[in-house]
């Protein structure tokens, strides 16, 4: 490793230590190396400029947070929760089914886990927490898991990275996002079920029939945004970058228009917040652009390529190896880092030996969201807290059960692609 490829890590590792913002972090490094190399300063703006202004996949990230927010601030989240209750209310431990349920139908409209968590999940925590049989480690476990399911059903913001990052169809990356999305859900369930049946969880209080029209109608509307979304992209009436556009003004005309939960002073807050969750995130693809240049320029990637062709490993053996460093990494680095700085340096690697790109961007999304429920970064479990004061250690001791299961599942799309690919490939995408 060179001086100037030292320099940025050091500075790279140093802010992060001193907890700089990680985009702020990025910039820094890479003016750092550029100083290193006695290369034109300037250079920062030229990537950063090229970066952000010529991928217009990128509009898609703020339309989909404005979406989120929408739904939060819009009391769909409740509408959902009613919804779903009288669905799996009924079931053994109902409140944590319920949860699950809920984080699928919201899923398909945010994309993120964190609106997820924020969203839905504090309204079943505050449900689960007025009765005894709920303890407070057990309603934060299940939310901090379920919350995994919004970057993994579409849409999700983070195969929009992802495919800006190695030039995936997002398109299929969505539909390659569904099975495994519903298959964890699944499994969820069969966790929650196992617990619940073993510490007699009480069933939910069922809904009287008069009241089921009024519920099911408020609460069906939302789940017309994915099957608007996947149908306008695969039917060409939209992109899936128009489709984030199409995804903010459905949550607009159903938080404002047909509920009518969203004030102006409430609109203006969703827009204020909206702006600095991008902000926050355009920041750090701006310093992943700089990083992402200073490793291309040095080689990085094609040294990464020529070591995994050298150890002549076979496409499975390599994924496993991307597993376990993605596992080890997500405990102590933030999922844009893994996604805007590892990714780009295994690319050349998984093209070399053939692996699918779609089959590749969902394997690397699951295996951040298990980062986000592990410590001791676990960004999922530090939301839950702020929101609610669970102490962490209690939704840990709580949440081995779903984090097992979702190794599970990890190991299983590794093994057999067809999980993600079947369904894309079923639409039409060709594998390459």
């Amino acid at each position: 490793m060179n001086t100037a490829l030292l320099a940025l890590v050091g500075v790279l590792v140093t802010g992060m230590l001193l907890r700089m913002p990680i985009g702020f972090s990025m910039l820094v490094s890479g003016f750092a190396y550029l100083l290193a190399k006695r290369q034109d300063l300037g250079l920062v703006a030229e990537q950063v400029g090229n970066g952000l202004y010529n991928s217009y996949v990128l509009l898609a990230v703020p339309l989909f947070v404005f979406a989120a927010n929408i739904m939060n601030a819009g009391t769909v989240s409740e509408r959902i929760f009613d919804f779903c209750r009288i669905l799996v209310g009924r079931m053994r431990g109902g409140l944590a089914q319920v949860d699950i349920l809920v984080s699928v139908i919201f899923s398909g409209m945010s994309g993120s886990a964190i609106a997820d968590a924020a969203g839905p999940g504090l309204v079943t925590i505050r449900q689960m927490l007025k009765k005894p049989e709920y303890s407070r480690g057990f309603a934060g476990a299940v939310v901090v898991a379920s919350a995994t399911l919004g970057p993994i059903i579409p849409p999700s913001i983070p195969m929009v990275i992802y495919a800006l990052v190695s030039g995936a169809s997002v398109g299929a990356l969505f539909l390659g996002g569904v099975v495994p999305g519903f298959l964890m859900a699944l499994l969820m369930m069969v966790v929650v079920h196992i617990i619940a049946v073993k510490r007699n969880m009480p069933r939910e209080a069922p809904v009287p029939l008069r009241e089921w029209p009024a519920i099911l109608f408020r609460g069906a509307l939302p789940l017309s945004m994915p099957i608007v979304l996947l149908g306008g992209i695969y039917s060409g009436a939209f992109t899936p970058t128009e489709a984030a556009a199409v995804a903010a003004l459905h949550a607009l005309i159903l938080a404002g228009v047909v509920y009518r939960a969203l004030s102006w002073h409430s609109f203006w807050g969703v827009v204020m917040e909206s702006a600095r969750g991008s902000a926050v995130i355009t920041l750090i693809l701006a310093g992943s652009f700089m990083l992402n240049y200073a490793f291309t320029a040095e080689g990085v990637p094609q040294a990464m390529a020529q070591w995994v062709d050298s150890m002549q490993l076979s496409q499975i053996k390599f994924l496993l190896l991307v597993n376990v460093m993605f596992l080890v990494l997500g405990c102590f680095l933030d999922v844009s880092v893994l996604l805007l700085v590892f990714v780009p340096m295994l690319l050349p690697a998984a093209k070399l030996l053939g692996v699918d790109l779609v089959h590749f961007g969902v394997l690397v999304v699951l295996n951040m969201m298990i980062g986000l429920i592990h410590p001791p970064f676990g960004m999922l479990l530090f939301v839950t807290k702020a929101l609610t004061g669970i102490p962490i250690g209690e939704m840990m001791k709580e949440g081995w059960p779903f984090l097992a299961m979702l190794l599970v599942l990890l190991v299983a799309i590794t093994l057999f692609p067809q999980i993600v690919l079947w369904l894309p490939q079923t639409m039409g995408y060709k594998t390459i």
